[in-house]
């Protein structure tokens, strides 16, 4: 059994896979307190914020682990969420700060709710790519 780059790019996956699915879970109950009127936007929207950038970098840094070492696949899974944050990004709410959500436009309902559903998905295509980046670090390490 060797231990190959490609399998210590499936391994820093995981490990930001996981951080990234605490994320998603985190801005679902934050949505959803939102939307049960539990917290304050402006506070929401406080805590959410610094959050996102990190979130877009991390993924990002290991798509660049992916190009790097080959692993067209899982790159070629990951780059329509990659445009997606540089489109919802590119396309955000003019602010003084970083961030995705205006406190001002975030209790909209059709906001909200398309806030929440992209929580939800994103939550779902983490938890599909952890699975998937186990399955390619364990066969990366047997086929070597």
């Amino acid at each position: 059994m060797a231990f190959s780059y490609a399998a210590l790019t499936y391994i820093i996956a995981l490990i930001i896979d996981a951080l990234l699915i605490f994320s998603a879970i985190f801005h679902v109950i934050a949505f959803d307190e939102l939307k049960t009127d539990y917290k304050n936007p402006i506070d929401q929207c406080n805590n959410l914020n610094p959050l996102v950038l990190p979130e877009y970098l991390v993924h990002l840094f290991f798509n660049i682990l992916f190009l790097t070492a080959g692993e067209w696949f899982s790159l070629c899974l990951n780059i329509p969420l990659i445009a997606y944050h540089f489109h919802r990004y590119r396309t955000r709410p003019v602010m003084s700060g970083p961030g995705l959500y205006d406190p001002t436009s975030i209790m909209n309902a059709d906001v909200l709710n398309r806030c929440q559903k992209e929580g939800w998905i994103k939550l779902a295509f983490y938890l599909l790519s952890f699975f998937y980046y186990l399955y390619g670090m364990i066969y990366s390490l047997i086929s070597n």
